[in-house]
């Protein structure tokens, strides 16, 4: 449940800022409604995602000094208690409104940002070699259905009130941002009866006494503790490098230049696509032009618009994921993803003056649909999964926070950066949006496949451990032999 109140949270966002542009920046003496000033605009759609960059760096690291439990239950209350402020904002001017609710929205990323490194860490520590990235992209997939449950809300809430009470549209948004407090809430009670993973009381906080007692819990299975093998394994100096160590470097570091300039390729083409929806389908005439409806008529059309994309396309592709990643691997989806993705766009910027004209902007709405669904059946959940699998345990939970990071980088480009109004337009964005993901299909090649192996063996922890054992061992096997 943590993904899903991330994304509705991250994206109900978009359903709402045209209302909010028609309810603070209207100019009566005008005809056409008012609209939110571009910088404005954009400030308002990025600034959580300053946050959640600012957070994943943070609790990534926090998780790793820590652990994992003690950190995971500090970013849910943060997320409830910014939920409901978001709502709450206030001002005696439209500015004043705006600058509360982007002070909230960024602390609401913040603690957004913890969930990436920490929900992603806890997963693949619990799961088995076997199925652990149908788990990690499952915990990952439940972001579709936030996206989706954002859709369905506003489409509710803007059709009650759209029917009951025409006038206090200032009240819609309001009731939607607050929503996302609700299922952060109910997942809390859930989050603290967690143990910590076996695998951070392990290796980290090396207590194998305490992580065979909350195993066996979590299998309902007695596990007994090897304190003496454990205690070799963590002291070894082989084992114990740091992140801005030449070791590090040496193993790792092409592997972290690879999961985090993917992750920050897709993010510029996926939030970009999911925050401006609403100005696409206006500009491909899907959505009538403001001055037709009123405020509420064009939030249900929008949150109408979403929602379908959202059913069609995004919903699909996770699942797709779920169902395919342990059998074709995270390499292959996330190369197949990147490349689909860059067809799909340059079918639509190409002849984009066709899919403009009367008559055609249902294909238009196919295209882009597909976009959707091989970012999700695609880079989208491969680049949350495998930086939660290469990395060494002690450094696992801080080297995905600084690749998530890198994607809200994009994200933070995305929303800030070119396709707002009065930036370079649909068509052209279309096209730096293929070149982004062609250029993320060439940097997957740094990234090494982890299906079919334990965490130790990807992340290296594994070949320490039997180059120690093989000349411990191989003195006595010769002297039994003699």
């Amino acid at each position: 449940m943590g993904f899903f109140t991330d994304a509705y949270d991250l994206f109900c966002i978009s359903l709402v800022t045209k209302l909010l542009g028609r309810i603070y920046y209207t100019d009566t003496s005008k005809p056409d409604p008012g609209s939110l000033p571009p910088n404005v605009a954009a400030a308002v759609n990025g600034v959580a995602f300053c946050g959640t960059l600012a957070g994943q760096l943070f609790f990534g690291w926090l998780g790793d000094k820590l652990g994992r439990k003690s950190v995971y239950g500090m970013t849910l209350m943060l997320m409830v208690i910014c939920s409901i402020a978001s709502g709450l904002s206030f001002g005696h001017t439209p500015t004043g409104v705006i600058a509360t609710l982007c002070f909230f929205r960024f602390w609401l990323g913040f603690g957004i940002g913890g969930d990436y490194p920490l929900s992603a860490t806890i997963m693949s520590e619990y799961a088995n070699k076997k199925t652990r990235g149908a788990f990690i992209a499952a915990v990952f997939a439940m972001q579709g259905f936030g996206i989706l449950a954002g859709g369905i809300v506003t489409l509710i809430i803007s059709a009650a009130f759209r029917t009951a009470y025409p006038a206090p549209a200032d009240f819609v948004w309001r009731i939607i941002l607050m929503l996302g407090a609700l299922p952060a809430l109910l997942t809390y009670y859930w989050r603290m009866k967690m143990p910590e993973t076996a695998r951070y009381t392990a290796l980290v906080a090396k207590n194998a006494k305490q992580a065979a007692a909350d195993m066996s819990k979590v299998l309902q299975t007695e596990i007994v503790d090897e304190q003496e093998k454990l205690d070799d394994l963590v002291t070894r100096s082989a084992n114990s490098f740091g992140l801005f160590s030449r070791e590090f470097a040496r193993r790792h570091g092409m592997h972290l230049i690879g999961t985090a300039s993917t992750w920050f390729l897709l993010d510029i083409a996926f939030y970009s696509q999911n925050l401006f929806q609403k100005d696409i389908f206006t500009a491909i005439n899907w959505i009538p032009k403001a001055r037709t409806m009123s405020a509420l008529e064009e939030v249900f059309r929008i949150s109408r618009a979403q929602t379908l994309i959202a059913l069609c396309g995004t919903v699909p592709g996770y699942w797709f994921t779920v169902a395919l990643i342990d059998i074709v691997g995270r390499f292959a989806i996330q190369l197949m993803g990147f490349f689909m993705m860059t067809v799909f766009m340059l079918g639509l910027a190409v002849p984009y003056h066709h899919w403009t004209t009367a008559g055609n902007h249902i294909g238009f709405v196919v295209m882009y649909g597909f976009t959707f669904f091989f970012a999700n059946f695609g880079p989208n959940s491969t680049t949350f999964i495998v930086p939660a699998e290469i990395f060494p345990a002690r450094l696992r939970s801080t080297c995905h926070g600084i690749s998530a990071a890198a994607g809200k980088a994009g994200a933070i480009i995305g929303s800030f950066g070119f396709l707002y109004k009065g930036g370079i337009g649909v068509r052209n964005s279309l096209f730096v949006l293929a070149a982004c993901n062609m250029l993320g299909f060439v940097l997957t090649f740094l990234v090494p496949e982890s299906k079919g192996k334990s965490l130790e063996e990807v992340s290296g922890e594994a070949d320490d451990a039997e180059e120690e054992a093989g000349s411990a061992v191989r003195p006595a096997d010769g002297a039994h032999m003699a």
